[in-house]
């Protein structure tokens, strides 16, 4: 489905699914603010080249009009820009970039707890072969060594003026027993604060020290996050020209996912669609 009409200066690109795993992209108005006139286009699948030629079906003068285009990481999306938008500069939404260096710090927790269930299995085993009883180590904060890391995923995504007493208590634990999460906390909320605070001419050299910091730490899942980051250098700098994130398409996805659940999932796609595009667009 495309619609000329829609177009304008500022657009998102992202991709969803209808049903059975039927990934669509679509591109949407950032100006329509989610509301009526604001999609542009609903193509099946992500391949750029397909997505691209119908894309283009919309005339040049008016792609040449598109100033920014917000997207993830996807390389797919990255070319749809690139194929279909010759003046518009791509820039990658901030949240998908703090998502991902959230999910490095997840990732040690969670080694971390894999690390204490493992002895933890192996200290009943052997206590077991004695005829003893396994009792686990209470915590101060009334947690036991494995309670601590599950408990403790939900203030890590939280900045620390956010924490109640007790996830302070739970963090000081943590951190204490954990040094390195506390550094890789550090560093998520790092990088939030440049996407904050940074200005376009100083962005630069916040971005260089943080780079720096990583390199330091030795994470391995930070290290693969920053190449990832090096990679697309030049379109994450894009975001602190006009600071524009991707939440419209995210909104919009989610309006979807919504509305088919009302109708408690799609049973015939092409009326679905025709809704959509009544609705939207």
């Amino acid at each position: 489905m495309i619609f000329p009409e829609n177009m304008g200066e500022y657009l998102s690109i992202d991709e969803t699914s209808l049903s059975n795993g039927e990934i669509y992209t679509i591109v949407t108005n950032k100006a329509a603010k989610g509301r009526k006139h604001c999609l542009v286009a609903m193509i099946k699948g992500t391949v750029s080249d397909f997505v691209s030629d119908h894309i283009n079906r919309i005339s040049m003068s008016k792609r040449k009009l598109v100033k920014e285009i917000t997207a993830d990481l996807s390389e797919s999306m990255k070319k749809i820009v690139l194929k279909s938008f010759p003046c518009a500069i791509l820039t990658i939404d901030r949240f998908h970039v703090q998502k991902i260096a959230l999910e490095c710090l997840q990732q040690m927790r969670v080694d971390y707890r894999w690390q204490v269930i493992e002895n933890e299995n192996q200290t009943i085993k052997t206590l077991k072969e004695k005829g003893e009883t396994y009792t686990p180590t209470i915590l101060n904060n009334g947690d036991s060594l494995k309670q601590l890391l599950a408990r403790s995923r939900y203030l890590l995504f939280k900045s620390r003026d956010k924490w109640t007493p007790s996830q302070q208590l739970r963090a000081r634990t943590l951190f204490f027993l954990y040094p390195d999460l506390e550094k890789a906390y550090n560093l998520v909320h790092k990088l939030r604060m440049i996407y904050s605070h940074a200005k376009e001419e100083n962005v630069l050299k916040c971005l260089s020290d943080w780079f720096d910091d990583v390199e330091k730490s030795g994470f391995k899942y930070f290290s693969a996050f920053l190449q990832t980051l090096k990679n697309r250098y030049p379109d994450i700098i894009n975001y602190f020209k006009f600071k524009n994130t991707n939440a419209g398409a995210e909104s919009f996805n989610a309006k979807i996912k919504k509305f088919r659940a009302k109708l408690n999932g799609v049973n015939d796609r092409t009326f679905f669609l025709f809704r959509i595009a009544k609705i939207w667009a």
